[in-house]
């Protein structure tokens, strides 16, 4: 299992997940592939677009809350046991994880985009 690796991921219901980092004994830091907002968000979070080039079935982004005062940002962000993992689906490209990593760094999440780094 490797950075970038695209896996349908067992957590409250079969979801598809990028992996961005782990191992079997800390578990797997991954972020999870959402519907788009389908509304201008810009200022807000930042998505960046998967779909059928990375495996998947259907076009999904991951998405990135930017920091607000008094908001809670969202990421999306979860880790992951291996048995969670139940299939692989795709591969990210190399521009696309950079694109992820800077979406996680405009999210004020050095830590995440460093260890997908």
């Amino acid at each position: 299992m490797q950075r970038g690796e695209v896996w349908l991921a067992d957590i409250d219901e079969r979801r598809p997940v990028v992996l961005l980092s782990g191992d079997e004994a800390s578990g797997f830091r991954a972020m999870q592939i959402v519907a788009p907002a389908g509304t201008e968000i810009s200022g807000v979070a930042v998505e960046v677009v998967v779909g059928e080039p990375e495996g998947l079935p259907l076009q999904g982004v991951l998405r990135v809350a930017l920091p607000r005062p008094g908001l809670v940002p969202c990421t999306w962000l979860v880790t992951l046991a291996q048995e969670d993992l139940t299939e692989q689906v795709g591969v990210l490209s190399p521009a696309k994880l950079g694109e992820i990593e800077d979406a996680l760094r405009a999210g004020g999440l050095e830590q995440a985009a460093h260890q997908a780094a």
